[in-house]
């Protein structure tokens, strides 16, 4: 070929085009932190496990901020996915189903909630466990980490797993992930002196693993000076003025190594009942 230089040339600049330049990835596990090319690298080297934390945005009494859930299935999430390797964490979910609107019900009384409905939520769910689907991911892996939705999840790994079989792909419900917090944490809390502070919303528990993840989302100041705050503030039982931080990382290690737990034993794509 007599151009045939010119032609090498011109298919190295498409090539580069196309691919970009070799750049090493950077150290992260959060989809949103690579650019496409580095995803479909990362797919390509056996990352094909994608973790959809699902957070819900809600009131938690007058002491913790109402991005609670958000913040802290992002941030679990990312933990489980470097310790059980080979997988990326979705952006967090943040519209979940907490209430009706008219009437306004559970965490829709107070304000600082949204809520979609379940239909909207589980459609929601659907559509982005598609989309990783057809990138090459073949492991969907859901942590949710509000108990209100919890059936939802389950339903939605249950549509797709009987609409992708076949594929090579499946979707992982872990419900020990949430299932931890009222159980197992729960019961470690009141084994060690604080049974009469655990309750079932901006409890003990639930401030405790927030000041274990991120600190700044609880007032902890004027928690610590407040009377004992009940239902009219949003807090369901239980006494939180005495949460801390390592009473959190507790309940946040027994969260991770439950989840990573199941998704070791995920050997078939079912999931367990």
């Amino acid at each position: 070929m007599r151009n045939r230089p010119a032609f090498v040339a011109a298919c190295s600049l498409l090539a580069a085009l196309w691919c970009g330049p070799a750049t090493a990835s950077p150290d992260t596990v959060d989809f949103t932190d690579l650019t496409w090319t580095e995803i479909r690298n990362a797919v390509q080297g056996g990352d094909t496990t994608i973790i959809v934390p699902v957070g819900g945005t809600e009131q938690s009494g007058p002491y913790i901020a109402v991005g609670k859930h958000d913040v802290r299935a992002l941030l679990l999430a990312r933990r489980i996915a470097r310790a059980a390797g080979h997988a990326l964490v979705a952006p967090v979910v943040a519209y979940v189903p907490e209430g009706g609107t008219a009437p306004r019900t559970s965490h829709m009384r107070f304000p600082g909630t949204i809520s979609i409905t379940p239909a909207t939520f589980r459609a929601l769910l659907s559509d982005a466990a598609e989309s990783f689907r057809v990138q090459g991911f073949t492991r969907v892996v859901l942590i949710g980490d509000h108990g209100g939705y919890q059936k939802d999840l389950r339903a939605v790994a249950d549509t797709l797993n009987h609409r992708w079989q076949g594929t090579g792909a499946h979707v992982l419900y872990v419900p020990a992930y949430y299932d931890v917090v009222p159980g197992a944490y729960a019961t470690w809390l009141r084994q060690h002196g604080h049974a009469a502070e655990v309750g079932m919303h901006a409890d003990l528990s639930d401030t405790s693993l927030m000041l274990a993840l991120d600190p700044a989302l609880v007032r902890t100041q004027a928690l610590r000076a407040a009377p004992l705050p009940g239902a009219a503030q949003g807090v369901y039982g239980g006494d939180p003025r005495r949460a801390d931080a390592a009473l959190g990382q507790v309940g946040a290690d027994m969260q991770v190594n439950a989840t990573v737990a199941a998704m070791q034993h995920d050997l078939t794509g079912r999931n367990s009942p």
